[in-house]
C-alpha cells in the first residue's frame, strides 16, 4: 500500500470517528432536551426524489416557476397554473417518505413520550411528515394537498391526483387556487406565530436540509439560538449557519438523523 493510499485511509477513518462523536454528542443533548424543534427545507425531500422547480421536463422548461407561482399569475391563467400544480402534485405522490422524515417523527414520538415538546416547521409543501407520521408540523409555506377559494376563502383538503376539472371551482362559483404561499405573498401569520414561539422556548434547534438563506424562514434558527437554544445543521452542503451552530453534520438526512435514535 502506497503511503498516498495509506494517508487517505487514515483521513477518512478520523472523518468517520468525528462524525460519530457528533452524532453521540448530539444525541445525549436530544435526549435532555425537553424542548426540540426542528426546521427542515427542500433538502430533506430531495432525498425522496422531489427536486426543486426546474426538475427536468414539462411546463418549466418554457415558463419560469416564479411566473407560475404567483397571484398574478393565477389571475392571468388560471388553467396553465393548476396544470404546472397538477404535476407537481402527481410527482409528490409517487414519493414516499424517507428514512430522515421517519426519524423526526420517530424523535417527536420519544420526546412527546418523556414529556416534552416537540416543534416540526417545515418550509416544504409536499406533505412528506404528515405521512412518515410527525403531527406537530408548523407548515410555513402551506399545503400542496389543500386548496383555497379565492371568493368565500373557504379551505379543503384534496388528495385528488389528476384534479378533475382544471381549475377547480368552489361551490360559490369562484375559482379554488393551491394553498401554498406563492411568491410576494406574506406567511400565514398563525403558522408564524406557532414558529417563533416554538423557537423561543426551543433548548434545542436542527437545521436539516436547508441553505439557511431564505428569510424569514432561516432567522428562525438564529432567533432560537438568540433565546438559549443550541444549534445543530445537517445539511449535504456547507450552510450559511454553520459558524454558528455547536454541531455540524454534513451529509444526507436520510443517512445521519436515524443515527439521532
Amino acid at each position: 500500500m502506497s503511503a498516498e493510499v495509506a494517508g487517505s485511509n487514515l483521513a477518512l477513518a478520523a472523518d468517520v470517528i468525528r462524525v460519530d462523536e457528533t452524532i453521540r454528542s448530539l444525541r445525549r443533548t436530544l435526549k435532555e432536551a425537553s424542548s426540540v424543534v426542528a426546521l427542515t427545507g427542500a433538502g430533506i425531500s430531495a432525498e425522496s426524489g422531489i427536486r426543486t422547480f426546474r426538475g427536468a421536463g414539462g411546463l418549466w422548461r418554457q415558463y419560469r416557476p416564479e411566473k407560475l407561482a404567483t397571484p398574478e399569475a393565477f389571475e392571468r391563467d388560471p388553467k396553465l397554473v393548476w396544470e404546472w400544480y397538477d404535476w407537481r402534485r402527481a410527482v409528490i405522490q409517487a414519493a414516499k417518505p424517507n428514512p430522515g422524515h421517519a426519524a423526526l417523527a420517530e424523535l417527536e414520538s420519544r420526546t412527546v413520550k418523556q414529556g416534552g415538546s416537540f416543534t416540526l416547521i417545515t418550509q416544504n409543501v409536499d406533505g412528506l411528515h404528515d405521512r412518515a407520521g410527525s403531527r406537530g408540523i408548523v407548515k410555513l409555506h402551506g399545503d400542496i394537498w389543500t386548496v383555497r377559494c379565492v371568493g368565500c376563502g373557504r379551505s379543503e383538503r384534496n388528495d385528488q391526483v389528476p384534479l378533475l376539472p382544471l381549475p377547480p371551482h368552489c361551490e360559490c362559483g369562484a375559482l379554488m387556487r393551491p394553498g401554498v404561499v406563492w411568491f410576494g405573498e406574506p406567511l400565514p401569520e398563525d403558522e408564524w406565530e406557532r414558529a417563533t414561539k416554538a423557537c423561543a422556548a426551543a433548548q434545542i434547534v436542527l437545521v436539516i436540509g436547508t441553505s439557511a438563506t431564505v428569510y424569514p424562514a432561516a432567522g428562525l434558527a438564529q432567533a432560537a439560538q438568540q433565546a438559549g437554544a443550541k444549534m445543530a445543521v445537517v445539511n449535504p452542503e456547507p450552510t450559511a449557519l454553520d459558524e454558528m451552530a455547536e454541531w455540524v453534520l454534513r451529509g444526507p438526512s436520510g443517512e445521519l438523523l436515524p443515527g439521532l435514535l
